[in-house]
């Protein structure tokens, strides 16, 4: 059984004229959390697995993702870094690679063309190319493929969202997860809009439902806000690793807290 993964992500924006990490709710009201690259090498240090860093409003904003920023960044962590935001193509892709990133995350340019997926895997290899999925619940259930049924007894389906949660495309999160596999992802980072920033949890049932219906990993996101978020996200929703940010940003849980209660409960993680 491979280790569960403790990934923080750093959510970043241009703010007068810096760039700067935010955390909202809901992808909405947007607050400041600190600068990226103080934030990235504290985790580091601090004992993540991974590092996840999105330029939010580069796609909506239409511009590129800030390859200066990434440099400096990678100069100061040394766990594999994922980059996403504002990627539109292999070229783009290739530069945040020399930029020192270990893995890209493409969101919006996917679901616009979805060769892009398949000719990134075939260029950089599966294991650099991670599928972001933005989703939300959608309650008119004749209009989804794959239903799913709620912690209330509910039923709905998860519509994707792109250009930072701005749009709906009509999309069913659990066909896409299994395209992009099938075009060559090498794993999926999920985000339930529903739960961003809420702590109020992972959302269980999409989490399980797309790690059971795809074979390559899936990183849970949106909602932790307590240490019985994370065993429930790996235990429950069966997510290859769980993210968080404002929890880790703000102090409130540190990075080891969270390894020792999985560790202490059986779930295997990288301790140190």
């Amino acid at each position: 059984m491979l280790a569960k993964r403790i990934i923080p992500c750093l959510d970043v924006t241009f703010r007068d004229g810096r760039a700067t990490v935010v955390k909202g709710i809901e992808f909405l009201n947007l607050r400041d959390a600190g600068d990226p690259v103080e934030l990235a090498k504290r985790y580091n240090d601090e004992g993540a697995d991974e590092l996840v860093f999105l330029d939010i409003t580069a796609s909506p904003e239409g511009r590129k993702t800030m390859v200066d920023v990434i440099e400096r960044t990678a100069e100061e962590v040394f766990i594999p870094l994922t980059v996403g935001g504002g990627i539109r193509g292999v070229e783009d892709i290739e530069k945040l690679l020399s930029a020192g990133a270990d893995k890209v995350s493409i969101n919006t340019s996917a679901i616009k063309d979805p060769k892009i997926v398949k000719e990134a895997a075939e260029i950089f290899g599966s294991q650099c190319i991670v599928v972001a999925i933005d989703c939300k619940r959608n309650f008119d259930i004749e209009k989804g493929k794959f239903i799913v049924e709620l912690e209330n007894g509910e039923r709905a389906w998860y519509e994707v969202y792109i250009y930072g949660g701005r749009k709906a495309t009509g999309i069913d999160a659990v066909a896409w997860a299994k395209k992009v596999e099938e075009l060559g992802a090498g794993e999926i980072l999920l985000t339930s809009m529903d739960r961003d920033g809420t702590k109020d949890g992972y959302d269980i049932p999409i989490t399980r439902k797309i790690s059971e219906e795809v074979n390559i990993p899936v990183i849970a996101s949106g909602g932790a806000g307590k240490l019985e978020h994370f065993y429930e996200g790996f235990i429950n929703g069966k997510a290859d690793a769980c993210l968080a940010a404002s929890i880790f940003h703000y102090r409130e849980i540190s990075i080891q807290e969270v390894k020792r209660y999985l560790h202490e409960r059986g779930v295997k993680v990288r301790w140190r």
